[in-house]
């Protein structure tokens, strides 16, 4: 198979440069063709902690920078990743800033882009495949679904003030699909939310580590997610799902139980 990337990335031309590139949610399956060959062709990858580190046998003579934040310990501050990026670029290299989801979905890809670009380096994009949205349908879960929603929200739990975002109030009074990233130190806060909105019954699916090996996941409605949270001990990193929608994992889950049933009369 042949890769082009005509009108896109010039990966191929010589001199210091940065690419922003999404590693996708946790499955080393789904990260795109381009994000692979981008860094095949990188000099240094710095990474995130919710990259698998996998991913990086695809650059094997790159050097592997850790620059993630575990437990919240920072490797780097977000002020020396972008001096890294730049010193590195601007010594002749191709640096590869390897991000887990898609960059530009609360992952400060444009921050970073922005700082390269205004001290003179060439930068450029390559997405990744969402958490938001693959988490969900790792789990049979669509964000959409005709006749059950028309719309869906993408909202960080946590904002730069360590705060709850106030779109989730606004959301909460909508009959769209919610996805909530960073939110579970906040899930009480969004629970009485939209109790508040008389949505009690809602459903609620959280999913810690999505797409992954380890993923774990706890399905309840608003008045009882709490309590399916600490019985299946979940933590970040985990993505909340609110909505009609997430009864299609169980009308899933049903249909294949029945044709195992018919199967083995």
């Amino acid at each position: 198979m042949e890769y082009s990337n005509e009108g896109h990335n010039n990966l191929s031309h010589s001199g210091g440069r940065l690419t922003v590139v999404g590693a996708g949610p946790g499955d080393v399956e789904l990260i795109t063709l381009k994000a692979i060959k981008t860094l095949a062709d990188a000099d240094v990858v710095l990474y995130d902690a919710l990259v698998s580190v996998e991913l990086l046998d695809y650059a094997p003579t790159a050097e592997h920078i850790f620059v993630g934040k575990r437990k919240g310990c920072y490797a780097y501050q977000q002020e020396q990743i972008n001096e890294l990026i730049v010193s590195r670029a601007k010594a002749n290299a191709h640096v590869v800033r390897l991000k887990g989801g898609d960059p530009f979905v609360f992952g400060r890809g444009a921050e970073e882009m922005e700082y390269a670009a205004s001290h003179g380096v060439q930068v450029a994009m390559v997405p990744g495949i969402s958490s938001c949205l693959s988490v969900p349908a790792s789990q049979n879960i669509p964000v959409t679904k005709r006749g059950a929603t028309e719309s869906f929200w993408v909202i960080t739990g946590t904002t730069k003030a360590h705060k709850l975002s106030s779109d989730v109030a606004l959301a909460a009074k909508s009959n769209a699909t919610v996805v909530i990233l960073m939110g579970m130190s906040k899930l009480a806060q969004i629970a009485e939310l939209f109790k508040a909105e008389g949505k009690s019954e809602t459903p609620v699916a959280i999913v810690q580590n999505g797409t992954r090996t380890d993923e774990k996941v706890a399905i309840g409605t608003i008045a009882s997610i709490e309590g399916e949270v600490e019985k299946q001990e979940l933590a970040n990193p985990a993505i909340i799902i609110i909505g009609e929608v997430v009864k299609h994992r169980a009308s899933i889950l049903s249909i294949a139980q029945n044709q195992e049933l018919q199967l083995s009369k």
